[in-house]
């Protein structure tokens, strides 16, 4: 895809949401440990998860499920006995659940104020919004590339709302490559701590700890996951 067009169809998914995962809301405790999530970047459902992950400045081990994907989804089945997406697993509390408003209600009460934000709580028109925003990028985050796995797991600095996020997250999902994801959303606490060792406020930022490449711009990400891990 064109970049232009690249940027623009992801820019439409931000705008479909009214920008949902941008700003961090009113935070709660801290998780000692971070959640885990298996889900899948094209996912309407998914995106709801996300954005409220992002909204809570929650740091969480994300392992993408893209249709096809031959390592996480049996893995889904396995722990929760059947292959739904979203699937949260919280080690803080030893939860599990599916169904993305059980996931987001949970995470606004044990992490936030315990009010769901008016854009995750309209329920068919939440649900409408995020499948226009999965249609704007159609395909995209959605199906299995094959690819090697790497010994360690990525990690990205990333919020849920940018459109250039987007973008990475979706050849890391579409690769089914696990990471690290470090939500810096506007007024996240992490941001002091992210500057101090990326030198600016960019995301996204990927650290490859396999390879021990640090790098911004998410052209050059994307590039760098296809040429150092698609088959």
């Amino acid at each position: 895809m064109l970049r232009a067009l690249d940027v623009a169809t992801s820019l439409a998914a931000s705008v479909a949401r009214v920008g949902a995962g941008m700003q961090v809301r009113l935070l709660g405790k801290r998780p000692k440990r971070p959640l885990e999530l298996w889900e899948f970047e094209a996912c309407p459902y998914c995106r709801k998860v996300r954005e409220a992950l992002s909204m809570l400045d929650l740091e969480v081990m994300l392992y993408p499920c893209p249709k096809g994907g031959p390592r996480f989804r049996p893995e889904v089945v396995r722990r929760g006995g059947k292959a739904q997406f979203p699937f949260l697993l919280d080690p803080n509390t030893k939860r599990a659940l599916y169904e993305s408003d059980d996931i987001v209600t949970y995470l606004f009460d044990q992490y936030g104020d315990g009010g769901v934000p008016l854009t995750l709580r309209m329920g068919p028109l939440t649900d409408l919004t995020s499948m226009l925003a999965s249609a704007a990028r159609p395909g995209f985050g959605g199906r299995y590339v094959p690819a090697r796995q790497p010994e360690r797991p990525l990690e990205l600095w990333s919020f849920e709302a940018s459109p250039y996020c987007r973008i990475v997250r979706e050849r890391l999902c579409a690769l089914e490559l696990p990471y690290r994801l470090h939500n810096v959303a506007k007024g996240s606490p992490g941001r002091d701590a992210f500057v101090a060792r990326a030198g600016k406020m960019m995301v996204p930022y990927l650290v490859d700890p396999n390879t021990k490449t640090e790098m911004f711009e998410s052209a050059d990400i994307v590039a760098y996951l296809d040429r150092t891990y698609r088959k």
